[in-house]
């Protein structure tokens, strides 16, 4: 199979050693401080709801987009401009190292990743290449001019988890139910498990490409992650997402474990080894903590968890759910304000820089 990829731009060299933002309010908030103010960004801030994303993104494929360096770097930037967020979050996409990889897979509008092939039987499992760090080098180089140009702002590198990249492979595209992931797993456990060993290796792979450029921290998305039990996660999914971030622990910087509709699997994610767990929508952050907590243990340190349907509320209801998430937020030992999920397409930016503004008062 021929994979068509977009020119590349001349390399950017590498910086001389990773920034010294130790003081910057999201990173010590990252390590468990208090910092000077309360830290926000948003999942998929840089994104559909920018007119300048919009219009930059006109006509060209959002797999072109993720690997074309000053395309991904520009893009990233866009909500730092307009809304002041503490943190920048790399525009990717999850799927972008199978694609890179090699794998016949597009990112459909309207419907997301779509599989030529779905990976069910052990000949598709073995047939799942490696990600060479040569074949994301458009990334990193898009992370060197990132880190040129964010100045005292963190940039975050992410990866998808093994779980959700499975589940990709396996339904050939999104899925409501999951049926043929859970049956595979629970059928071919060996399979599965050697599915998701390679999948572990691919997003770590994916990971250390970032943190070479200088990425100053890491999100490890599972995103289908509560469509599971906690004993099938344990078992199944754990050990794949624990040496993605072990892997990326060597590195020093903060780790965050998210999920959608995982208040069941917090303290399982927990385990796999994150930093910070980011809490969605459905669990308040002051219970999130409580199940967080080891007994004898600092408090943990979350992110979250504001609605982001209500962001198309009136903005006195906005307003008082973002002071209580904040109230709530004080009983961890670090907070970083966030949506439970990412910016609909729908939302007006000028909402997300007025919270951003009202946090920042918090």
């Amino acid at each position: 199979m021929t994979m068509s990829f977009p020119p590349r731009t001349q390399r950017v060299s590498r910086p001389p050693a990773r920034r010294d933002l130790s003081g910057a309010p999201f990173l010590v908030a990252a390590r468990g401080g208090r910092p000077s103010r309360l830290p926000v960004w948003f999942m998929r801030q840089a994104g559909r709801s920018l007119p300048e994303y919009r219009a930059l993104r006109e006509g060209v494929p959002m797999l072109r987009a993720c690997l074309d360096p000053e395309m991904l770097a520009e893009i990233t930037l866009q909500p730092v401009r307009r809304h002041g967020v503490d943190a920048a979050i790399l525009f990717s996409d999850i799927v972008v190292p199978l694609y890179a990889a090699g794998l016949d897979i597009d990112i459909v509008p309207g419907t997301g990743p779509v599989v030529t092939t779905p990976v069910r039987t052990e000949r598709e499992v073995d047939a799942v290449p490696a990600l060479e760090p040569g074949q994301v080098d458009a990334v990193a180089d898009g992370v060197r001019l990132l880190v040129d140009r964010l100045g005292d702002v963190p940039l975050i590198g992410f990866a998808g988890a093994p779980f959700t990249l499975a589940s990709y492979l396996i339904e050939g595209g999104p899925s409501r139910n999951h049926e043929h992931t859970k049956a595979l797993m629970r059928a071919e456990p060996a399979l599965w498990h050697r599915l998701a060993d390679r999948l572990a290796d691919v997003a770590l792979a994916f990971l250390r490409a970032q943190l070479d450029a200088g990425v100053d921290a890491v999100q490890l998305f599972d995103s289908w992650a509560g469509a599971l039990s906690p004993r099938d996660y344990r078992e199944f999914v754990l050990p794949h997402s624990a040496k993605v971030l072990a892997g990326a622990g060597e590195y020093g910087v903060p780790r965050i474990h998210f999920g959608v509709g995982t208040g069941e699997l917090l303290t399982a994610m927990r385990d796999a080894g994150a930093d910070v767990v980011g809490v969605d929508w459905r669990v308040p952050l002051d219970e999130a903590v409580r199940r967080l907590s080891v007994p004898g243990g600092p408090p943990p340190v979350v992110q979250g968890n504001l609605d982001p349907a209500l962001l198309m509320a009136s903005w006195p209801v906005i307003e008082a759910e973002v002071r209580r998430i904040a109230a709530e937020g004080r009983a961890a030992a670090g907070h970083v304000f966030n949506l439970g999920h990412g910016v609909l397409p729908d939302t007006d930016p000028a909402v997300l820089t007025r919270v951003v503004e009202l946090v920042h008062s918090l």
